[in-house]
């Protein structure tokens, strides 16, 4: 597979990178498998999260022994110095290694949470010792707020960006693109196939190809789909009249019905986390059953059952999303969902 420059990290990574998400809803030695056959077909780049609950852990054992060159990422989602502190530590041990290559601020979506990361006596001090004693390479951030990631972009602050970025919300990724190209800021592109949105992965991979200094990170589950992401990776990037015909279909078919997790809804007067909210159906498709009936996932969705429909989302919603609508059947769906849970698993209750 051909590779790619992450950036002023200088890290030279494959052009697709492993996204860890869905082995999650695998077995142990089923995970690894994944994991060692993506390493094999030329994989070089591994992306998980310390809120990516077995991932580590699982590509902690399948890099064991494995000595061809591989950078390792992960995240913490802490906005504290001593939460930062214990997620590294508790990444090193899952992942088994000396050093990380890449540490990120994991979905760090508003300037106040912006302002906490860079607080002099906040977490940033952690991760640059972390960096001066070796246990860390490289700093990045992730964001699914474009201002806020075009900020961190041009901060200087971070070596790299993790933004949203597929053919149909593409504006936003095109833009932050071209300013990470000027600053030089690695960019990895999370949700090429817009969280389950985009079945062809022919569209979706050739269109990120198209951009030099992108890397798309891919959650994987099934070894066929290993094989259909290699052979795209490894193949040309021009779209066929009939490729772009398709895509600008699917963009009119998804229309209104697309969350961009831009969050200028928010505010929400009654503090429904909206964008996550409306993000549910991916989950479902994406995560364990049990996840998505229970936990953070089902805190934030029984916000949304109270709604008051006052509108004001809405009216900021830059893409015209009926949002009270989306909510309301997403709401519905995890009471199905949970219903169902609690029938077939009542000793897990």
């Amino acid at each position: 597979m051909q590779s790619i420059r992450l950036g002023r990290t200088g890290l030279v990574v494959s052009r697709v990178g492993f996204g860890s998400i869905p082995i999650q809803r695998l077995s142990d030695d089923d995970a690894v498998a994944v994991i060692r056959t993506c390493l094999e077909r030329g994989m070089t780049y591994i992306d998980t999260a310390n809120a990516y609950s077995t991932s580590e852990g699982r590509i902690g054992r399948a890099l064991k022994e494995w000595k061809k060159a591989v950078v390792i990422s992960t995240k913490t989602q802490s906005r504290t110095a001593e939460g930062v502190a214990a997620h590294l530590a508790q990444s090193l041990k899952m992942l088994q290694v000396d050093s990380i290559d890449l540490y990120q601020f994991h979905n760090v979506s508003s300037f106040p949470e912006l302002e906490k990361i860079l607080d002099p006596n906040g977490p940033i001090p952690v991760v640059q010792e972390a960096i001066r004693a070796g246990k860390v390479k490289h700093m990045g951030i992730t964001s699914h707020q474009i201002d806020v990631a075009k900020e961190t972009v041009k901060s200087g602050r971070f070596e790299t960006i993790m933004y949203p970025f597929n053919f149909i919300a593409h504006e936003p990724g095109e833009e932050l693109s071209a300013l990470a190209a000027k600053h030089d800021v690695g960019f990895i592109a999370m949700k090429p196939f817009a969280g389950g949105m985009i079945d062809n992965a022919a569209l979706a991979i050739k269109y990120l190809l198209r951009f030099d200094n992108v890397v798309p990170i891919v959650g994987m589950e099934r070894l066929a789909e290993i094989d259909q992401v290699v052979r795209l990776a490894e193949g040309t990037a021009d779209l066929t009249k009939a490729e772009q015909v398709e895509m600008e279909r699917i963009r009119r078919e998804t229309g209104n019905r697309f969350c961009r997790r831009c969050d200028y809804c928010q505010p929400c007067t009654t503090g429904i986390p909206i964008s996550t909210v409306m993000s549910y159906p991916t989950m479902v498709r994406r995560m364990p059953p049990k996840n998505v009936v229970s936990g953070w996932i089902a805190d934030a969705v029984d916000k949304a059952a109270g709604c008051t429909e006052c509108g004001a989302c809405e009216e900021r919603c830059p893409y015209h999303l009926p949002i009270r609508e989306m909510l309301a059947e997403n709401v519905a769906t995890y009471r199905r969902l949970k219903e169902e849970w609690q029938r077939t698993n009542p000793a897990q209750q």
